[in-house]
């Protein structure tokens, strides 16, 4: 069955739904710092997956963009992005696909998004038209099959999610860029801060497996599209 092309948020629990931002804050830092070498103010950006734009409005204040876009499926969480951003210059939208867009952009990112989508070579080909020839596309992916804690995790994201999950691989995220014609690379995400304990978390029941999702499991990959 096709997931739905538009829904209303990502997270049918409207208080988790505007938790996320603050608890991804960490992370988008973590991708920014080792993804983001050099001056932006002449480069256009992609946020593939906005939800309520926190990552493109962190980014700009580190390391202002000439422009940026974000697009996301959730039509609340866009509109809520948009009141959000400011004298930003991002432009929020709803849409499932960056080619669509018509623009292209000399970067790309997107954090948790791989494994809600059910076709890799169909986004890999999307990110492609909407990035400039050398442009690059940075993910962000924990939720895959080769994680530990994928299978305990399916579960309970299937239960709060309103569109479905896909079991992907990291192999088959890499293949289906590969095929694509993208040059790919791959490091762990490697957060280096402290993470709040979350004594009796579903998601983290052991301390350890806390720190084994954050210094292995969660990765980046990194796309760059063949001049």
């Amino acid at each position: 069955m096709r997931q739905p092309s538009i829904i209303r948020t990502w997270n049918r629990n409207a208080a988790d739904e505007e938790a996320m931002g603050a608890a991804h804050a960490p992370i988008w830092r973590r991708m920014i710092d080792v993804s983001v070498y050099e001056d932006l103010r002449h480069s256009t950006v992609l946020d593939y997956g906005c939800n309520q734009g926190g990552f493109l409005r962190m980014l700009y204040d580190r390391h202002p963009f000439k422009a940026a876009t974000g697009i996301d499926i959730a039509r609340d969480s866009v509109d809520r992005a948009e009141l959000l951003k400011g004298q930003r210059p991002i432009d929020y939208r709803v849409s499932e696909s960056a080619g669509a867009l018509g623009l292209t952009f000399d970067f790309a990112f997107s954090h948790e998004v791989l494994y809600l989508l059910p076709d890799l070579a169909a986004h890999a080909s999307d990110i492609k038209s909407a990035l400039k020839p050398g442009g690059t596309y940075v993910a962000a992916m924990g939720c895959h099959k080769d994680s530990a804690l994928w299978p305990h995790w399916r579960k309970l994201i299937a239960e709060t999610s309103s569109i479905p999950l896909h079991d992907h691989s990291l192999d088959s995220v890499a293949k289906a860029f590969s095929d694509a014609g993208f040059h790919g690379s791959v490091r762990p995400l490697d957060l280096d801060a402290f993470m709040p304990v979350t004594v009796g978390s579903e998601y983290f029941p052991k301390v350890v497996d806390q720190l084994r999702y954050y210094s292995q499991d969660k990765v980046l990959f990194r796309f760059v599209r063949a001049p």
